[in-house]
């Protein structure tokens, strides 16, 4: 089993930016973290970031044959991406959507996602450690749907 995980824009900045939100891990620590724990599940994971967009919506189709679900940041571009979201909805992989805050105490624009309700979950304001519950999830439930079918 294979499972991308794809970060939107500034989240190549964790560790640094606004740390009073976001925290001091890094996105590789997050990356190596979720390796160790793809490792004990006993699958292959490949980790994305990108700034743009385009360049997410491009990293989403390429998953297409090549990943059996998706553990997504999109940052800013959860809120405001119609794009993103039918390049996830195209591709027809399950997905996990993670916030590292708590986007329902934050600004009412961060309230709302665009990416929610195509989405098998989110998880929302447990910091980076959400990136962990999500892979977890992800990979139940493809297991379970795998013994069920």
């Amino acid at each position: 089993m294979r499972i991308a995980v794809l970060n939107g824009p500034n989240l190549n900045l964790l560790g640094s930016r606004e740390p009073a939100i976001y925290g001091r891990t890094t996105l590789a620590e997050v990356d190596a973290r979720l390796s160790d724990v793809a490792r004990e599940l006993g699958i292959d994971i490949e980790c994305m970031q990108h700034n743009g967009e385009g360049a997410l919506v491009d990293m989403v189709h390429a998953l297409r044959g090549r990943a059996h679900g998706v553990v997504v940041n999109a940052g800013a571009y959860s809120h405001t991406s119609l794009a993103l979201r039918d390049a996830l909805s195209g591709i027809a992989l399950p997905f996990v959507e993670v916030h590292i805050s708590n986007v329902y105490a934050r600004e009412p624009e961060r309230r709302h996602s665009m990416l929610a309700s195509a989405a098998l979950g989110v998880v929302v304001g447990l910091g980076t450690h959400g990136y962990e519950l999500a892979l977890r999830g992800l990979v139940h439930e493809l297991r379970r749907r795998e013994a069920d079918a």
